[in-house]
């Protein structure tokens, strides 16, 4: 009994540095019953580049943040539950080492760790957290994510059309498909409720027609529901407008993906002994 209450004060306080850390916007992070599992630094691919983040798991959401003075203050605090959470396993790439995909609803993802060993220890302990949240029923899995985007670098020419890309023709992204393509082709937007509930999304002309249908489809759906919601406050509330600056950001210096060295920009540790429930 003694350890237990121990553990939990000092559970209590490891939670709120972290909370702490992403200053006075940061979203509230102490519940009942969540227990920090672990923290790290990975190193986060993006538009702008290999990036460094600092990572916190716990046993019910996975939270992440660009570090901004001594690894100790963040910012740009993002939440992901669990069970919006899959997983896959990749070899290492030229540049990359030690990488896996995150999958989620709304964004996914590639991050790298320093070292094999501590790759391996992210993703079992990250699953083992999964596997006992949805094995207690509070939780239910998702089962649609959001697709990767094809890098920049990937390809000279949009993806498309077959033009080449130029200093003014530049890159860009659909938000259905991942593919890199120029902006003619790109014009059109659409809803893609998974990825952002409320916002239009650049999508592509072979993409959007679908896209179309769907909602059409959902508006008739909803018009025959007698509440007329298509979510709720709290749904919506996940998605702040800094979370879609990142998607907006259009960055193509490629050589910043290229010239990445790992070992000189990630660290360090993992799982904390003193952090598992006695």
């Amino acid at each position: 009994m003694a350890d237990q209450l121990i553990f939990a004060q000092e559970n209590r306080e490891r939670i709120q540095a972290v909370e702490n850390s992403f200053g006075p916007l940061s979203k509230t992070l102490s519940k009942l019953d969540r227990v920090l599992i672990g923290e790290g630094r990975l190193i986060k691919q993006s538009r702008r580049g290999p990036q460094p983040k600092a990572f916190f798991l716990f046993n019910d959401v996975l939270v992440y943040g660009s570090i901004i003075l001594h690894s100790r203050w963040h910012n740009k605090q993002k939440i992901i539950p669990l069970e919006d959470i899959q997983l896959q396993d990749l070899e290492d790439g030229l540049r990359m080492r030690n990488q896996w995909l995150i999958r989620t609803p709304r964004k996914s993802f590639y991050v790298a760790a320093e070292s094999y060993e501590e790759k391996q220890a992210w993703i079992e302990h990250i699953e083992d957290c999964q596997n006992r949240l949805l094995q207690s029923g509070r939780r239910t899995p998702t089962s649609i994510f959001a697709i990767t985007w094809i890098p920049d670098q990937a390809s000279a020419i949009c993806m498309r059309c077959s033009d080449r890309f130029t200093m003014t023709q530049r890159r860009h992204h659909c938000r259905k498909c991942g593919f890199v393509v120029c902006g003619a082709c790109s014009k059109k937007q659409a809803l893609i409720r998974h990825i952002h509930p409320t916002k239009r999304l650049r999508v592509c002309d072979i993409c959007h027609p679908s896209l179309l249908k769907a909602e059409a489809q959902e508006i008739n759906r909803l018009r025959g529901d007698s509440t007329g919601k298509s979510g709720s406050e709290e749904d919506l509330e996940e998605f702040s407008e800094e979370d879609t600056e990142e998607d907006q950001v259009e960055d193509h210096d490629t050589s910043r993906w290229m010239n990445c060295e790992m070992g000189s920009r990630s660290t360090y540790v993992f799982l904390k002994p003193e952090h598992v429930r006695p």
